[in-house]
């Protein structure tokens, strides 16, 4: 990857509907420079996809949660495949520090939140953990 495919990556997630010319106008480069620089980023798994992102505060009532996670031993691997098929997690993290994984959990409510720390509890290889609400967002990029 180079400055450029860097640059279109970066517009792109500040707004994955820019159009091609938009993109090409912003680069200082040809519109069919745009498209096969993301034709080439896709084919390479680069880009592995396109998503909604919705404000914080457009789900008012959906209930989310940071967990982090300590692994026993050579278990990650079991935990981190658990954690993958558990539908509360969201999105997982390696990290280092206290913790060798963060979920990010979500749920509907704080009932169904309950059911999802008690599944994730369940599985084995997870020697400790903590968990805080999230609880408000300050700023959102």
């Amino acid at each position: 990857m180079d400055a450029t495919d860097q640059a279109l990556i970066s517009l792109l997630r500040s707004n994955a509907r820019s159009s091609v010319a938009t993109l090409a106008k912003k680069l200082g480069v040809s519109r069919g420079t745009v498209n096969n620089r993301i034709a080439k980023l896709e084919a390479a798994g680069v880009i592995a996809g396109y998503t909604l992102r919705l404000r914080p505060d457009a789900e008012p009532q959906e209930i989310r949660a940071w967990m982090g996670i300590a692994v026993e031993g050579n278990e990650t691997r079991v935990v981190i495949a658990s954690l993958l098929g558990e539908p509360g997690v969201a999105a997982l993290h390696d990290t280092n520090g206290r913790w060798d994984l963060l979920a990010e959990l979500r749920a509907a409510n704080l009932a169904e939140m309950s059911e999802v720390l008690e599944r994730i509890r369940l599985i084995r290889g997870i020697s400790s953990s903590e968990t805080s609400l999230h609880l408000k967002t300050y700023r959102y990029f």
